[in-house]
């Protein structure tokens, strides 16, 4: 499947390795294709550099180690495709529509809200429930079935 994050995700990943995010963006890397948009990398950079100066040397290293497709935010966008309460929000969906993803992972109340068919629109919670956890199961042997 393509999968694409969205800032919170990528943020929470890389700052706090041990964290549920952090484990979210590995299964993806490793189990499907990880797709980050050019808008939501550049938010992404700029929130590093705004808030944890500290880290930019780190993030630079460990995003050029990571495994996923970069994909562009078209500079003009139809703005008709759905609605936002905050249009600051609009072009990480309106990329993964037009990008083809099959699923975008965020932590956005806003973006969970919306109402479209195609990519599926899940929390970080939902995506580990709906997917790694069956995937863990699977591999390991579901311990309840006899």
């Amino acid at each position: 499947m393509r999968i694409m994050v969205d800032t919170n995700v990528i943020i929470s990943g890389l700052l706090y390795p041990n964290s549920p995010m952090n484990s979210i963006m590995t299964y993806i890397m490793d189990q499907h294709k990880l797709l980050i948009s050019s808008y939501v990398l550049n938010e992404f950079k700029d929130v590093i550099q705004r808030k944890f100066p500290y880290c930019v040397i780190e993030m630079d290293e460990l995003l050029n180690k990571m495994n996923y497709e970069l994909v562009y935010t078209p500079d003009t966008m139809d703005f008709e495709v759905f609605s936002v309460r905050d249009a600051a929000d609009y072009p990480v969906l309106y990329t993964a529509i037009v990008e083809n993803v099959d699923i975008l992972v965020t932590g956005d109340k806003d973006l969970i809200n919306v109402d479209i068919k195609t990519p599926k629109i899940l929390t970080p919670r939902q995506y580990m429930d709906l997917y790694m956890v069956k995937s863990i199961s699977k591999e390991r042997g579901n311990p309840c079935h006899l």
